[in-house]
């Protein structure tokens, strides 16, 4: 993409964003359509998040188990596994996975009713469809997200106390005593806060996409695609701008 379409494109999500700051918090407000979305955007995602912290515990503990025995910490694995799921690994693979399940979706949701004119319809009988489709969908993304990054955690170290034992023994108050024995403040609030920002960036650009979606059918799946790429790639941007702070703050 060419430097000046991409600033035009980082501008007008901008200028969407602050659309939804200024219609978002005023009244009326669409709190049966936000429920709504919170149940399709956090309880239907649970499967596939869940599925994917237990793997992704499992498999951090038996690759480590090698490494940690050649200099005998076997007894660290814990706090190891511990720091990086809940540090790094589960908000940034929670979120990738949300981004392409929800985000796509959002995109594809928003692009098919704008291209066959649903969106002009709701604006024509007096609907606000920004407040009742955009608010709604980033504001449950922006709440959800956080929650299932926490429940994914939660599968993730279960997972990784039953790899610890397919090769040793370990009771499970041992293991939880290791875990938080490793963890301090500065480890737990800034990974459970960029998760609010990760959940925003997926919801709006998953709207923003699917809300100027155009070309027909050919325009939803681009919408669905793209939302999915860039949403991914902000996702990225934020959690090195998080580390940063973080660093400043003297949290790392």
């Amino acid at each position: 993409m060419p430097a000046h379409a991409l600033l035009a494109e980082t501008g007008a999500i901008a200028s969407f964003a602050g659309r939804f700051f200024r219609e978002g918090f005023r009244p009326r407000y669409e709190v049966a359509e936000l429920l709504h979305q919170c149940y399709v955007v956090g309880y239907q995602s649970l499967p596939m998040v869940g599925i994917t912290g237990f793997i992704m515990g499992v498999v951090l503990t038996l690759q480590s188990r090698p490494t940690m025995a050649q200099f005998g910490a076997e007894s660290w694995i814990p706090v190891m596994v511990g720091l990086t799921i809940i540090r790094e690994m589960g908000p940034i693979i929670t979120a990738l996975i949300f981004a392409g399940k929800i985000g796509s979706s959002i995109g594809a949701e928003l692009g098919s009713m704008r291209v066959t004119e649903q969106i002009d319809a709701m604006e024509v009988s007096g609907t606000n469809p920004f407040k009742y489709l955009v608010v709604t969908r980033v504001l449950a993304t922006t709440l959800m997200l956080p929650v299932l990054t926490v429940l994914a955690d939660a599968i993730a170290l279960y997972a990784s106390y039953l790899g610890i034992n397919l090769k040793g023994t370990t009771t499970p108050a041992l293991f939880v005593n290791n875990v938080l024995g490793g963890l301090t403040f500065g480890d737990v609030l800034p990974a459970f806060l960029k998760t609010f920002f990760f959940g925003f960036a997926v919801g709006l650009i998953g709207c923003y996409k699917g809300y100027f979606s155009d070309k027909g059918t050919e325009g939803v799946g681009q919408a669905a695609n793209s939302a999915v790429v860039v949403a991914s790639l902000v996702i990225f941007l934020l959690d090195l701008l998080a580390v940063q702070i973080t660093g400043l703050l003297g949290l790392n």
